[in-house]
């Protein structure tokens, strides 16, 4: 009997990164640095890009790429603070997959005013596995762990966070009420991705944003080519 080996993963995962490469060439061609932002459900993302976008990084124009399985609740509270927005819904027409990948995203780009951004944040679908398997395009990830998930996340799902040029520590308000070693939080992050840069933010409370905003500001700055008139 004849086995055949079938490479679907690499497959499928090649087939992303060509079309990764696509979005990229797109977005330098307009002049946009692009962040992919990840995280578990309810981390907070949303809610830190609120609390960023009140107050946008001084001389930078930012846009969001919402994404998630069902609904335009998140897309709404940002359109709200009158920042260019767009929807990516991946049920029904994408099987209700649990990240987004690059042709996803490519299917968004006519819906984003990418002459209008110098900045890109991809808020991915929540889920700590499968969208750190997919590159979109992006130059840089970060992710947002929140403090309610408890310290052991980084070795339980430590592909995610060593995908990240940044890690954000979320819902630092909420500590007095945990039963959570911060600081071991701290160290299974460094743990698994050595180095990698950690912030401590609140962003209900504000604590951290203003350097989440800077981090946003400096990487636009540094990853923004020049637009192809």
């Amino acid at each position: 009997m004849h086995r055949t080996r079938v490479r679907v993963v690499e497959d499928a995962l090649d087939a992303n990164n060509t079309i990764a490469r696509a979005n990229r060439e797109d977005f330098d061609r307009h002049g946009v640095a692009v962040v992919n932002l990840m995280s578990a459900p309810g981390a907070g993302k949303t809610t830190l890009l609120e609390a960023v976008l009140a107050d946008p990084p001084s001389g930078i124009r930012v846009g969001v790429l919402e994404g998630d399985v069902q609904g335009s609740y998140d897309s709404d509270r940002i359109a709200s603070l009158h920042v260019p927005v767009a929807q990516l819904n991946t049920d029904p027409g994408f099987g209700g997959e649990c990240h987004l990948d690059a042709n996803m995203v490519r299917s968004a780009l006519p819906s984003l005013p990418l002459e209008e951004i110098d900045l890109l944040v991809i808020e991915n679908v929540g889920n700590l596995v499968c969208p750190a398997e997919f590159r979109v395009g992006e130059d840089v990830r970060a992710m947002v762990c929140s403090v309610t998930e408890g310290e052991d996340k980084p070795l339980k799902y430590p592909l995610m966070f060593r995908s990240c040029e940044l890690v954000v520590v979320n819902k630092l308000d909420l500590l007095p009420h945990l039963d959570v070693d911060l600081g071991r939080l701290e160290y299974n992050v460094d743990a698994v991705n050595p180095g990698v840069r950690q912030m401590l933010v609140s962003a209900r409370s504000g604590e951290g944003v203003d350097e989440f905003r800077q981090w946003l500001a400096q990487t636009a700055a540094a990853d923004r080519p020049q637009a192809v008139v």
